[in-house]
């Protein structure tokens, strides 16, 4: 999917932000290819091949106001290695640990029949499920067949 400027606008006003040049850059950016998983350098890095002059610190000011507003979902697999995800439909994903890759599950996939009561006056709003992968050859780890 190719999303020019203006679209790019017309989608940040229809979540409540203002579409300044930078955040549409972005969204383009992030949009562009369809559903992704990215961490913030990995859009930094995109920016700067592109020619968009943005700092780091606004790529992350930007994320985080993006899956606010609902654009992105954030995922944080570890102490500070978050990715965002542009597919916010309900699903959930495997995560390489040999390449720190993730990919989708679709939510059909897994099978989820009991959830624990929320603490009281709180309620379950998603349930993020990380499948950790690795290679069944990876050095230091031994083979069952």
């Amino acid at each position: 999917m190719t999303m020019d400027m203006g679209q790019a606008a017309t989608l940040l006003r229809s979540v409540g932000l203002r579409p300044t040049r930078q955040r549409q850059a972005l969204a383009r950016l992030m949009l562009a290819r369809g559903p992704r998983h990215f961490s913030a350098e990995q859009l930094h890095d995109d920016a700067r091949i592109a020619g968009v002059d943005v700092s780091l610190a606004t790529i992350y000011n930007t994320l985080h106001q993006f899956n606010d507003a609902g654009l992105l979902r954030e995922l944080v697999i570890e102490s500070g290695r978050s990715y965002f995800d542009t597919n916010t439909s309900e699903h959930h994903h495997f995560y390489d640990e040999d390449t720190g890759s993730l990919s989708d599950i679709p939510a059909e996939a897994m099978v989820l029949n009991a959830f624990p009561d929320a603490p009281e006056g709180r309620e379950i709003c998603r349930v993020d499920v990380v499948v950790r992968v690795r290679s069944r050859s990876r050095p230091g780890k031994t083979t069952k067949d």
